[in-house]
């Protein structure tokens, strides 16, 4: 929109020879259908009406929004189907987003993964379908062009990613997370991988678990034995980071909002803290950058749908600032936005468009 402002929040680390793409992904794109408005979870044996709905690519596309709409040059390489969700999930990512897919491939035949989600009570209940994915090989460079960083999911039990390795010796910062380990192991084992990582983003229970600890914050701390940055987010708590290099810690309360639906909102974080750490912001600005991003997310039905970009960033701060809803003495940590935001031109909140795959545009007349 004509209004809305631009900010490059890399301006002032940017040099002539930097490559051209900031943030490197690759993983699942799946077609999420979101419905809304549910008053309770559904009951067996019934049907439930949705107030609302909305459609919007999930899976990695989640965080590669994030990454865009924060005014990094994001590079997704990714698969899609050649059905009509495909082609709906790489045109709003490609011209939605602006996010860069001249490594992604269009998999004839491919049946594009679905997940419908349905959100309430502050929760959302899930059920996913999808064909066997293409190989690896089929749909991401063996290594990834020079890129700032990249984003790298571990998978518990899965196999080592050979490409991690590769695009960490070329001199790109590597950001990771992990999924859930289903098996219940837990495996250490399985964090090999962050030998070439600069940070690691898990969850508390996910923190807990591989470090065989009963904190969160101990976690962070043994985590931050493995890798440089060890970041854990707490939920409704905040998150709590520790920079092994420097010795540093900071940890950051949430801010107090209404949780509409927490789809994504993991990866919006990660997608916070990634754009403070390449800016080279202080640790504790990072944290509370992340935390905010994160918060603004929840507030929002959907993964990608909910990803705030600046003008989001710029409202929230100015209303913020003039009414008395949120604790001061938090507020103060956010006072470092002054001299980054542009001036916000759309009074807070915002009204988000919902996309959906159902619209066509009018017939010519």
């Amino acid at each position: 929109m004509e209004d809305q402002p631009v900010l490059d929040p890399l301006a002032a680390v940017r040099a002539p020879d930097d490559p051209e793409t900031d943030v490197y992904l690759t993983g699942t794109v799946f077609l999420d259908i979101i419905f809304t408005g549910l008053d309770s979870a559904p009951v067996r044996g019934t049907e439930s009406w949705a107030r609302g709905m909305g459609s919007s690519p999930g899976g990695v596309a989640n965080m590669a929004t994030a990454l865009a709409r924060l005014g990094l040059r994001t590079s997704l390489a990714a698969a899609f189907g050649d059905d009509v969700y495909g082609d709906y999930c790489w045109d709003a990512l490609a011209a939605g987003e602006g996010i860069e897919l001249g490594l992604s491939r269009r998999i004839p035949g491919w049946h594009s993964p679905v997940t419908v989600s349905m959100a309430y009570e502050g929760e959302r209940t899930m059920v996913s379908h999808g064909h066997e994915a293409p190989p690896p090989e089929d749909t991401a460079p063996a290594c990834p062009p020079p890129s700032r960083a990249c984003v790298a999911s571990l998978v518990p039990g899965g196999p080592r990613q050979e490409w991690i390795g590769g695009a960490a010796r070329q001199g790109s910062r590597i950001f990771a997370d992990v999924g859930w380990d289903d098996s219940g192991r837990w495996d250490p084992a399985d964090l090999a991988d962050l030998a070439h990582c600069e940070a690691f983003l898990p969850n508390a229970a996910e923190a807990m678990r591989y470090t065989r600890t009963d904190c969160p914050r101990a976690a962070a701390r043994k985590l931050a034995e493995l890798v440089p940055l060890a970041v854990v987010t707490l939920g409704a708590e905040g998150a709590y980071a520790v920079d092994s290099g420097s010795g540093q810690e900071a940890e950051v309360p949430a801010l107090s909002v209404e949780a509409l639906d927490p789809t994504g909102a993991g990866d919006v974080f990660v997608a916070g803290f990634l754009t403070g750490t390449l800016a080279d912001w202080p640790l504790a600005d990072r944290v509370a950058f992340a935390c905010l991003t994160a918060a603004l997310s929840v507030q929002e039905f959907g993964g990608s749908l909910s990803a705030p970009g600046w003008i989001e960033i710029a409202a929230w701060w100015q209303h913020a600032k003039a009414y008395d809803d949120q604790d001061r003495s938090a507020l103060r940590r956010y006072a470092f936005l002054d001299d980054l935001l542009p001036t916000g031109t759309r009074r807070w909140p915002l009204r988000r468009a919902v996309p959906t795959i159902g619209f066509r545009p009018p017939p010519l007349r």
